[in-house]
């Protein structure tokens, strides 16, 4: 089987346009290409979809580009005096005039004029778009912009104001596909080839009957078959129908992104859906830009345009290059920015209506799934053939010994009819149509549970291949901590000082100087991207990083005011922190003259670039060795009680300074502050969990080394063989050395994104590991897209890891991610045993109508029988074993190998027993059941026919609840837990005894006594006890060595 599904072996990740089309080619028996592949990706509309993005971005690019050498022209020396001097001599009312002739206020409605609104919707967007500087100029910058869009720079816009600026300038929404109703998914499922044959049959059957038969008679058979295809496509549609509701509200979760505005003079987050024009935005590191805008003020605002123009080069956006385009991403710096334009005005939303063709890429499963049952199905066609040319041959050589080849009636072309729908019913079951589609609603349903568990899961197979996850990378901070920060200790004036609570500001006033405390407030407040804000019931809050917070709040517990130290000076340049540097840096003008440029971040890397250190009177002295030695001890000393340590430090510039660069040494140490982060409660068991499930946990931080360790030993993940490593050290290793100590790895501190990206890649490629990640920030996009699962963080995660992740994990826990790898253990279980399932319902349906119709010129299952049979086993079988949620048995077994056969030999066991247990029974009983139930009298061989099929169903349901565990002998244990699986076996059953008892005219059948009914469950139920038997039958298994040698956690049914 193996060999047979090498063209259906793709990638989970990153696959391939020629491996995606390979596959499509190598499916050749299918039976409703439009339900089978409705959750692939439409190859043709997605290049057609990437050509239009291409020329999209080539025109932006050369829109650009000529913008860049007007504007480097106008720059200039000469010009901008032309400019200048243009603008002194033009008086108000011509450059009024001149506005006017622009068409600013042109065709602006009344309704707009009367809300004080002064400028057109069209007009605005284009001098975005176009990046018009000139014009902007022309119009007073972005303070003449916010006058004629009504907002101040200061306050935002109000609430009450949002409905109407949506009416006049538009939603900040895109163009979506409209959702699919309940009907086109009818209208899928009626493109089943066999369906439309069995239809046409059934037609032709009525035809024939009520010329043969007359009425109601020569209705019963065709009318059966039209009922039964209504039932097949009721209950597949309503299947689907559900996963695409799930799969919508997925997609809503995903496009959840809040952004912090000034509203209402307070900053607060909003949907950036609800963004209107004149909304003033703050952007920061990671944010993805939600519409188009100009530029009021910011710091080192760097912007990625790549998305946009192609082009990888960022740009700087300042007072003189203001214009900030949709899409983009924030890659450096911070900023605020008027809205603009919006939704489908933008470039943006033009764009994302063209990314929405195409769909999302099939998960490996589902490509498996479907090398699977094109394999089947080439088999099913097969013997479909067979038995149609078989039945035909006898009922032709029936005739001929009969005399009767010349004489043909209706009766004769009913029968030829009905050994054709035989045939048809027959490739009906035998192709598992259902196979592929029972991996989407069983990842449907897991993304379900998930969402509801605090995981977002963006693309399909991240779900199904972190059930192979060998090894976790995780972040320290908000992941196997709180991410709930507040200074514990510090170390100021030579003293270290634990702070307790409240009180901790009053003992640190008194203990040093009015000075010294006011160069620390300074070192605090000055320099922060954080804000100290009010809400509505002028109770304060901070907005900004768990880390800044912590600061912050123990700067106000000091007793300091945010507000007047931030209006004292003047910021003239920041440098925001990041992951590279590990530092951040401020330069900033003093009231009484001279700059300060206050830095912090890394301990040690700051304390590096300290040559002085603050006294007790405030006063900067020379820093000895024996003092830099000193301090070093404190900073580990904080690191060993698992504090994350900062210093904050200060130094003065004169007058001559050097376009406002920040300098990288020659600082005076203020203070070292011990921030206290504890281990959130669950991360023990869940590492302890994830080692149990061959699942290896790595730490990669940036923060000290002795931090990193004492968490890492509280949390279990450093043992005692374990190596805690820092990222220059790791960085300098030659490969043969990697080679050598990467498996024994489990900690790497003051480590930079290359390092985990780094990391990532030596795991996958040299050592086979099937490799999760997790990252925040936006330099971690290259290790999340390099991994196979990329984890982003829901709270601490920036907007652009997000965009790069697989899974976004919301609530930051490392226990959410431990979840999300049993649920991807459980899809693949869950699959494999459906399949198993599916399978023997298959094997036995196909040789038993084969045998009959061999041996005896007829089969036992009718047509009706037999879509019956294919609903049990295909959307129902599906319902009920590809959704039942996991348990923690799931993680004492070890992960599935990259490449390791889908079917294995244990489930190969289970198919082979029991299809021969099932094919014994019935064959018996259908050549020789009349004698072994001593049935008599006319109606016998309608009874037997019709024990036949009740058994065969039984058989089928009570093989159901056998395939909930594939290899553990108690497949009882939680069957009760979920109602789905219940559900599905009581509604079985239930169908079952109706169309026994009442719809016997229609489906060939007539009533049972209740010892048949009786007999028919006991010889299903027998397949239990067999099970039990064929469970204790050894299998070769093909244990997993790691990558190191050892072998893996042994499985087998006392872990399951």
């Amino acid at each position: 089987m193996d060999n047979l599904l090498t063209p259906f072996d793709i990638p989970s990740k990153n696959a391939s346009d020629e491996s995606l089309e390979k596959w499509r080619k190598a499916v050749t028996v299918v039976l409703n290409r439009r339900r089978r592949f409705r959750m692939v990706a439409n190859l043709v509309k997605r290049c057609e979809a990437q050509n239009k993005i291409r020329k999209a971005q080539d025109d932006l690019r050369r829109a650009f580009f000529a913008y860049r050498v007007a504007f480097r022209f106008l720059d200039g020396f000469e010009q901008s005096k032309l400019v200048q001097e243009a603008k002194e001599t033009r008086t108000e009312d011509e450059l009024l005039e001149e506005i006017k002739k622009g068409g600013f206020e042109d065709e602006l409605s009344e309704e707009a004029r009367e809300a004080g609104f002064r400028i057109n919707a069209d007009k605005l967007a284009s001098i975005v778009r176009n990046h018009e500087i000139k014009i902007l100029r022309l119009l007073s910058g972005v303070e003449g912009i916010s006058s004629r869009v009504k907002v101040s720079l200061k306050e935002g816009i109000k609430t009450s104001d949002v409905p109407i600026r949506q009416k006049i300038y538009g939603c900040n929404r895109y163009t979506e596909k409209p959702a699919r109703s309940f009907w086109m998914f009818v209208w899928d499922t009626l493109h089943d080839l066999t369906l439309v044959i069995l239809m046409v049959c059934a037609v032709v059957s009525i035809g024939v009957g009520l010329a043969t038969e007359g009425w109601p008679k020569g209705l019963y058979d065709g009318l059966g078959i039209v009922l039964s295809i209504f039932l097949v496509v009721i209950v597949t549609s309503i299947s689907d129908y559900k996963q695409s509701l799930q799969f919508r509200d997925l997609d809503k979760e995903k496009k959840k992104i809040f952004i912090q505005v000034i509203r209402d003079k307070l900053r607060q987050k909003v949907s950036i859906y609800d963004l209107v024009v004149g909304d003033v935005v703050h952007l920061s590191i990671g944010d993805i830009v939600p519409a188009d805008g100009i530029f009021i003020s910011g710091y080192s605002l760097l912007l990625d345009e790549s998305s946009l123009s192609g082009e990888s080069e960022p740009v700087n956006i300042y007072e003189k290059n203001p214009f900030l385009l949709a899409g983009t991403k924030v890659q450096d710096g911070s900023g605020k920015m008027l809205v603009t334009t919006v939704g489908m005005r933008t470039e943006w939303g033009k764009l994302m209506e063209t990314l929405n063709e195409g769909g999302e890429d099939e998960t490996p499963l589902q490509v498996k799934l479907n090398g699977v049952a094109t394999t089947i199905g080439k088999i099913g066609m097969l013997f479909s053939v067979i038995t149609f040319v078989v039945l035909t041959v006898r009922f032709l050589v029936d005739k001929a010994l009969h005399h009767e080849f010349a004489d043909w009636s209706f009766s004769d072309a009913l029968t030829l009819l009905n050994y054709f729908a035989t045939a048809v019913t027959i490739l009906v079951v035998a192709v598992p149509e259902g196979l592929p589609l029972a991996v989407t609603l069983s990842l449907a349903f897991a993304m379900q549970k998930l969402m509801n568990e605090k995981a977002l899961v963006r693309h399909l197979s991240a779900c199904e291949t972190m059930g192979s996850a060998t090894c976790i990378c995780t972040d320290k901070t908000g992941t196997l901590t709180t991410n709930h920060m507040v200074v514990d200790k510090i170390w100021i004036c030579g003293k270290s000082k634990k702070i307790k609570g409240s009180e901790g500001g009053g003992m640190l006033n008194s203990e040093i100087s009015e000075k010294v405390l006011n160069i620390l407030l300074q070192a605090i407040f000055q320099n922060t991207t954080s804000e100290v804000v009010k809400d509505k019931d002028g109770k304060k809050s901070i907005l900004g990083t768990p880390t800044e917070s912590a600061l912050l709040e123990y700067g106000l517990l000091l007793g300091g005011d945010f507000d007047a130290h931030r209006q004292e000076c003047k910021i003239l340049k920041v440098e925001p922190f990041n992951s590279n540097r590990k530092k951040m840096s401020v330069l900033a003008s003093l009231p009484e003259g001279g700059f300060r440029a206050f830095c912090k971040g890394a301990s040690e890397i700051i304390l590096r670039m300290c040559d002085k250190v603050v006294d007790i009177n405030g006063e900067p002295v020379h820093m000895s060795e024996e003092q830099i030695r000193n301090i070093t001890d404190v900073i580990n000393g904080f690191a060993c009680e698992a504090l994350r340590t900062l210093c904050l430090a200060f130094k003065d510039i004169d007058d001559s300074i050097n376009d406002n660069n920040i300098p990288d040494s020659g600082y005076t140490l203020v203070a070292v502050v011990g921030i206290k982060d504890p281990v959130r409660s669950g991360v023990k068991d869940a590492v302890r969990m994830c080692l149990a499930a061959g699942i290896t946990v790595r730490m990669v931080t940036g923060d000290n080394i002795n931090t990193a360790k004492a968490i890492a030993k509280e949390c279990g993940i450093l043992t005692e063989d374990g190596l805690a490593i820092e990222g220059p050290e790791f960085r300098s290793k030659t490969l043969e050395e990697m080679k050598e100590i990467i498996p024994r790895i489990k900690v790497i501190a003051r480590s930079s994104p290359m390092d985990k990206h780094t990391l990532v890649t030596h795991l996958k490629n040299r050592f086979k590991e099937v490799v999760a990640v997790t990252g925040d920030g936006t330099n971690d996009a290259p290790a999340l897209r390099e991994a196979d699962i990329g984890l982003s963080m829901g709270i601490a995660g920036t907007e652009v890891a997000k965009e790069n992740a697989d899974v976004i994990i919301l609530d930051d826990n490392f226990s959410t991610i431990v979840n999300v790898a049993k649920w991807g253990r459980s899809v693949y279980i869950n699959i494999q045993k459906f399949v198993q399932f599916q399978l023997t319902v298959n094997i036995v349906a196909l040789m038993i109508n084969f045998v009959s119709a061999c041996i005896s010129g007829s089969g036992p299952l009718t047509v009706v029988q037999l879509l019956w049979v294919n609903l049990i086993m295909d959307t129902l079988g599906a319902l009920a074993l590809a959704t039942e949620p996991p348990h923690d048995g799931l993680m004492n077994r070890p992960p599935v190998r990259r490449n390791e056969s889908f079917i294995t030999n244990a489930m190969w066991r289970n198919i082979i027993g029991q299809s021969i247990y099932q094919l014994a029974i019935l064959l018996v009983l259908n050549y020789d059941g009349k004698q072994l139930l001593r049935l008599e009298g006319p109606e016998a061989t309608d009874i037997l026919k019709t024990f036949v099929f009740n058994t065969f169903v039984f058989c089928q349901v009570f093989n159901e609840i056998n395939s909930r565990d594939i290899e553990k002998i108690n497949i009882l244990r939680g069957m009760f837990n979920g109602w789905i699986f219940v559900g599905v076996m009581v509604c079985t059953v239930v169908f079952q005894v109706i169309i026994v008892e009442f719809l016997g005219t229609f489906a060939n059948t007539v009533p049972l006594g209740w010892e048949l009914w009786l007999l028919s469950i006991l010889i299903g139920a027998v397949s239990m006890p067999i099970a039990v038997v064929l469970k204790c039958i050894p299998v070769k298994r093909n244990t997993a060595k790691h990558h190191d040698g050892y072998d893996m956690l042994p499985s087998g049914p006392e872990l399951a």
